[in-house]
This record gives structure tokens, C-alpha cells and sequence, in this order.
């Protein structure tokens, strides 16, 4: 199996042929891969934000779709010829040990799911069968992105008809946070970031309005005030994980309101925040994924995507052979895509 390898943080991937398992063991799925996302989770992992990393070496990745190979033993939910979605967060089916590959004298490590590789074994819970027509292609949002951006919106903030939403950061979580408060008939629904492209894609994702932090420096805050209300907006959303940014929300949300953080900081970095409003009625929370079960939501996205209701087209900014995977890395951090993703079968 070709596979990009963290060997040594802060550094290039290495591309490696592993050697798979022969058989599997309770609970493991052998996956042919065909695409893989790249999330803000990865570059975390590569850069070490969260602390020293154990693990290394190791494979990486957590959105992906591919087909099934073979199934072990205690496997039902999924057969051999499925058309599936890897996701990191866990649904229904069984939770397995988690492979260990060979790379010639060395041990790689890796996770129940993982998707910077051709082929992966994943524990069973990491899977949801789709249609065999659905494009494989764009498949992998539901792994991560688009899953996230419904969990935020449905389950963490709880967003109602006609509420205020602020958006910090309009990436690949972003963008489908701004189309699922459309779906739910928000209004208004502000967009932040510091790139005028990424602005102009949201707004046709369901932003109302857009505000590039960058250019409107001190001013901002008061910027998004003159459109939410001088108290501040029902929901305000964080996913670049900024401390700086942290606050921002925080204070830019109503008394009554709720700031949630999709992003995460790095290892070290605290933000400031004045917490009497939360023994009142503001909420300050930290998502996880939306708290979706991918089993459930995605069938559900997929049917609305047939009725025309909700689009995946356009999100997928960016794609890259295996092969060029610090390249696609590289696309990733320079902020100007949406979604990157990686081609594993050369399509």
C-alpha cells in the first residue's frame, strides 16, 4: 500500500510502501481508498500543536471514500463491493485494534481510520455504506466537513429561523456552516475571514454578508455590530482556533447567546474572556465534530443533495495525486482553497 508517512513533526511526509496485515482481526474493514480530504486536523498533527507526538511514525487522514475489499470476523454493517465513507468520528458497528504496518524494520502506527494511504484498514464504526452512483469524488466532505458544519449548526448551536450568525473562518467547515444556517433560515449569517476569494465562494453558500478582517483591521467589531445589533449576534462560530479570534467571538456574542469553537488552538495558547455572562444565559462551547453519528446524518444529507436542497458542487477547490500529497499540504495552509483533496487511483 503507497502511503504518506509522518516520520518527524514539523517535516515533509514521506511517501512509503507498507506492508499490510494478511488477515484481519475482529472488527477491521480492508478499504481500497479512491479520495481523502485534507482537514485542519492533519496540519495540527504535522506541526504538533497539541504536544509532543508518541506516535511517530504513523499514517494520517480521516475523510476519505473508497470501496470495501474484505471484512473480519464480527463484521455486518458493511460487505465486500461497498461504496463507503470513512469518518473519524465513530457510528454504529464495531470499534477494532487498530492496524499496525511494516515499512521494511519499522513499525507505523495508526488509528482507527486513516486515509493518506491507498488502501487502509479501518475499524468497522469508521464506515458508512453509500449509494454505489454517489460521486466518490466529492464523498469524502462527509467524512469531516460537511458532517461537522450540520453537528454545529443542528446540535451545538441549536440555531433557529431568523437568528444571527457570525462565521470566523470560511474554509471547508465554514463554507457548509454558512449552507446549513441557510437551510435553517438564519438570518443574518456574517462571514469573517482574511481571503476575499474564499468570501466571495461562501456568499454563494448562504453568507448574507462578508467582512475581510484583514483589510477592516480595528474597525471590525464595530463593523459587525452595525449588522448583527449593537448586543451582538444569537450564534457566533470560530473554527480557525486563533485564541485572538477565541475572544473576539466571545465577546461579540449577545448575553443570551452562544459562542462555539470549531477550531482548535495550539499547545499552550489561552485565550481571555470575562465569564460572568456564563452564569447567566451565554453558553461558551467547544465542538466536537457536531456530536453526529455519521451512520445517521449522512444518509440524511445524501437524500437532500437528491432533492436538490443542499450542493456539494464547487467545494472541492484542489486535487492532487497521492503522490504530490506535501503539495496538496502546502495548497491547504496557504488558506486559498476551499477543500483539498487526494487522488489515490490516479481518476
Amino acid at each position: 500500500m503507497l502511503s504518506a508517512v509522518l516520520v518527524q513533526s514539523n517535516a515533509p511526509l514521506e511517501l512509503a510502501e507498507l506492508e499490510m496485515p494478511e488477515s484481519l482481526t475482529f472488527g477491521q474493514v480492508h478499504v481500497r481508498l479512491h479520495y481523502s480530504g485534507i482537514c485542519g486536523a492533519q496540519i495540527n498533527e504535522i506541526e504538533a500543536a497539541k504536544g509532543p507526538d508518541k506516535f511517530l511514525p504513523h499514517l494520517l487522514g480521516h475523510e476519505g471514500s473508497g470501496v470495501v475489499e474484505r471484512v473480519g470476523e464480527g463484521v455486518t454493517r458493511v460487505q465486500p463491493g461497498d461504496h463507503v465513507v470513512l469518518h473519524w468520528r465513530p457510528s454504529g458497528g464495531l470499534q477494532a485494534q487498530p492496524p499496525k504496518y511494516r515499512w521494511g524494520s519499522k513499525t507505523v502506527n495508526a488509528g482507527w481510520v486513516t486515509t493518506f494511504n491507498d488502501e487502509a484498514i479501518v475499524s468497522e464504526n469508521r464506515l458508512t455504506v453509500i449509494p454505489a452512483g454517489f460521486d466518490l469524488r466529492t464523498a469524502p466532505l462527509f467524512g469531516c466537513a460537511v458532517t461537522t458544519a450540520v453537528g454545529v449548526i443542528n446540535n451545538d448551536a441549536q440555531l433557529r429561523i431568523g437568528q444571527s450568525l457570525v462565521i470566523f473562518g470560511v474554509g471547508g467547515v465554514g463554507l457548509n456552516i454558512a449552507q446549513a444556517a441557510r437551510m435553517v433560515s438564519a438570518h443574518p449569517i456574517v462571514g469573517i475571514d482574511i481571503h476575499d476569494s474564499k468570501l466571495e465562494m461562501a456568499s454563494r453558500w448562504g453568507l448574507t454578508h462578508t467582512l475581510n478582517s484583514a483589510t477592516e483591521g480595528p474597525a471590525l467589531a464595530e463593523k459587525i455590530r452595525s449588522i448583527v445589533g449593537k448586543s451582538g449576534a444569537d450564534v457566533v462560530v470560530d473554527t480557525t482556533g486563533n485564541t485572538r479570534v477565541i475572544e473576539l467571538a466571545y465577546d461579540l456574542t449577545h448575553p443570551d447567546g452562544r459562542t462555539i469553537l470549531v477550531g482548535v488552538p495550539r499547545a499552550g495558547d489561552k485565550a481571555s474572556i470575562y465569564t460572568l455572562p456564563l452564569h447567566f444565559k451565554k453558553i461558551l462551547k467547544g465542538s466536537h465534530g457536531g456530536s453526529v453519528s455519521p451512520d445517521i446524518e449522512i444518509p440524511r444529507l445524501i437524500n437532500l443533495i437528491d432533492a436538490g436542497k443542499m450542493t456539494l458542487d464547487g467545494l472541492v477547490t484542489h486535487e492532487f495525486p497521492l503522490s504530490q500529497v506535501n503539495e496538496a499540504i502546502a495548497m491547504h495552509r496557504s488558506g486559498g482553497a476551499a477543500r483539498v483533496i487526494l487522488s489515490m487511483r490516479g481518476e
